[in-house]
């Protein structure tokens, strides 16, 4: 099972990317972050045509998740919004347990996590809330001991290792002590980070900025993460980033990382 996470920024800029890259690539499950629309504006004929059910949690403009799933693989048991505030009305979460005739089953999640900046404004203590609830809720899928995949845009630099200019994100809310504490404070309850699992050599990002030639010159950092549970661990077979696709016409800032895992 091939698993994919992609922050498109605006699926209504990106989907001849999308479309092509599902083509090509043929991932199994499909994470988007950033969709910047509303659930009935998403392009669900065209991705369904190419083989596969989708489910989205849209917002107008800004923010979005979707799962989209290649047939004939299922989806079931479909979760919108991340538990533990009932007030938070922003549309960063979506899960749901993917299985098939010869594939077991993995629970996936959709994840776009906060920004945080600026760090002096409500939009730091609401990433850093945010990561505490994903942690919580975390800790309670594991129980039932189905392999959990949390895939998405983490807004998270976790290590030097991870920017190629860590200096210039030293006062940034991706980079600050206390954002990647509470990512380590994650993995700490038994998750895997797959990229980092399969590929520990430095200069491995999945972000560039369109400003300052950050592409042209590989100013990168790796803010999106595959995190596995032990029981999805034991499956890994392979992480990669698809860093190709940062230099088409008009692509997404972020680049798709995929993770495969054995159907069992």
């Amino acid at each position: 099972m091939r698993i994919t996470t992609w922050n498109v920024n605006s699926i209504k800029q990106r989907i001849g990317h999308l479309l092509a890259f599902l083509e090509e690539a043929k991932p199994d499950v499909v994470c988007l972050q950033e969709l910047k629309c509303q659930d009935a504006a998403f392009p669900r004929e065209e991705v369904e045509a190419a083989g596969y059910a989708v489910e989205t949690l849209g917002q107008k403009a800004y923010n979005g998740v979707a799962l989209l799933v290649r047939r004939p693989l299922t989806l079931a048991e479909v979760r919108r919004g991340l538990p533990g505030d009932p007030d938070d009305v922003q549309a960063r979460y979506i899960e749901g347990v993917v299985s098939g005739e010869e594939a077991a089953p993995v629970r996936v999640a959709s994840i776009y996590l906060p920004n945080g900046n600026p760090v002096a404004s409500e939009k730091y203590p609401y990433k850093l809330a945010f990561l505490e609830r994903l942690r919580r809720h975390a800790c309670a899928l594991m129980r039932d001991e189905t392999p959990l995949v949390l895939a998405g845009d983490y807004n998270v630099i976790p290590d030097a290792v991870d920017a190629a200019d860590p200096e210039a994100w030293r006062a940034d809310a991706l980079f600050l002590p206390q954002s990647r504490a509470a990512f380590r404070g994650l993995i700490a309850e038994g998750f895997t980070d797959a990229l980092r699992a399969c590929d520990p050599r430095d200069g491995v990002y999945t972000f560039w900025d369109y400003q300052a030639g950050c592409w042209q010159r590989n100013l990168g950092i790796r803010i999106d993460h595959l995190l596995l549970s032990p029981q999805a661990a034991d499956r890994l077979v392979s992480a990669s980033v698809q860093k190709p696709l940062r230099g088409l016409e008009k692509p997404s800032d972020h680049v798709p990382v995929t993770v495969e895992l054995l159907d069992h």
